[in-house]
């Protein structure tokens, strides 16, 4: 655990120091962040890894509790960053599909760290809510 701190901290200072960081690179590091910190960017993308091409009505199934506005909105950013893209068929009705890019499954591949992470450390994440819990619900 020391040894991940300690060099997660001295990459920090490396790119804090960089003088020459290419301030695109900054901005669209910022812009991703903002984008995969949307909970529904994470899980449209964790159902599309799992099940490939799903029409729209497939898709709204499986994200549970997703409004047909935020979904519509959802994908066409994800579409707009190259995490998606959407195939129109030319029949009637429309026949609209959605599937990953290769830019989606690489982001959904770098973000199956946090899969790993959170499985290694579920128990103390836990403790750490329940002790938190117990201190902060016994002062009110």
């Amino acid at each position: 655990m020391k040894a991940n701190v300690t060099e997660h901290v001295q990459i920090q200072a490396k790119l804090a120091n960089e003088a020459s960081l290419d301030p695109r690179l900054q901005a669209l590091v910022n812009e991703v962040i903002a984008r995969i910190a949307n909970k529904w960017t994470m899980i449209v993308l964790d159902v599309l890894a799992e099940h490939g091409v799903l029409r729209f009505t497939q898709l709204a199934h499986q994200v549970v509790g997703i409004s047909q506005k935020m979904l519509t909105q959802t994908l066409r950013e994800m579409e707009r960053e190259g995490l998606v893209s959407r195939t129109v068929h030319p029949v009637v009705p429309p026949k609209v599909e959605y599937q990953l890019t290769d830019l989606g499954l690489g982001l959904g591949a770098a973000f199956c760290g946090v899969w790993v992470w959170a499985e290694q450390n579920l128990e103390s994440i836990e403790q750490a809510r329940a002790t938190y819990d117990l201190r902060y619900q016994a002062g009110k």
